[in-house]
């Protein structure tokens, strides 16, 4: 029996691209419901009720749990669900899945929000009104994503993928990020180990399906006073 796909809230972010990429890499059926978050799609009362925190992306499964619809935000916390639900990308055993979701934690932890920050003040910071131009935060996290990037560089020595042999979702949740390494301002010159699993990951055909999704619709945000508005005032 064909089952209902997955609706996924979705905009064409690394956040948004952890899902969509986990979506093509495990072959489940979903339908895109796109989250304008330059136009403030966010804050809409019908996604409020599937995401009370105004972030995507988000899942509605009608497939969950005992046959029952489950909505589910937080991108790591989707990534545990679908891992679970369909039995990939998770590990062989309780040991893997351990040292699985301590990369992934990693991630949401540090990755994310220190290399988002690095993204606000090295470029929209400085292209608001008034520019907000400040060295002291641009260098602080600069240098800590270029530190971040220097664990995952030695993590990789000798291991093919984050957690060892076989790709899983703390690949599909550091990936996004780290692929936007030169809008960090960050070198791979020392980091060889990450270059060849940059490059690695990125042959992969679902990761890149899961990238291409509404690809077109990424805007510049330096440009946009109004989505400035939107996303860094409220």
């Amino acid at each position: 029996m064909m089952q209902e796909p997955i609706q996924l809230y979705f905009w064409p972010t690394p956040n948004g691209w952890k899902i969509s990429v986990a979506l093509e890499e495990m072959g489940l059926p979903y339908e895109t419901n796109l989250i304008d978050i330059t136009k403030g799609d966010q804050f809409a009362p019908d996604f409020l009720k599937i995401a009370p925190n105004n972030r995507m992306p988000a899942i509605m499964d009608p497939n969950g749990p005992g046959g029952e619809p489950v909505s589910l935000f937080e991108s790591g916390a989707i990534l545990q669900y679908l891992a679970r639900k369909t039995g990939q990308f998770y590990g062989k055993d309780e040991r893997a899945r351990l040292i699985t979701d301590q990369w992934l934690m990693w991630q949401m932890g540090g990755v994310g929000p220190m290399a988002g920050q690095c993204h606000h003040f090295l470029k929209y910071a400085p292209a608001m009104d008034p520019p907000q131009d400040l060295p002291y935060a641009k260098d602080r996290y600069r240098s800590e994503v270029a530190r971040l990037y220097g664990v995952l560089d030695r993590q990789l020595q000798g291991n093919t993928f984050v957690t060892g042999a076989d790709f899983t979702i703390a690949d599909m949740a550091i990936w996004p990020w780290a692929s936007l390494w030169k809008g960090q301002q960050q070198t791979l010159d020392d980091k060889p180990n990450l270059a060849r699993w940059l490059e690695t990951v990125s042959a992969r055909p679902g990761v890149q399906a899961g990238r291409a999704l509404a690809a077109e619709l990424r805007g510049n945000i330096q440009d946009n006073k109004d989505a400035q508005s939107l996303l860094f005032k409220r």
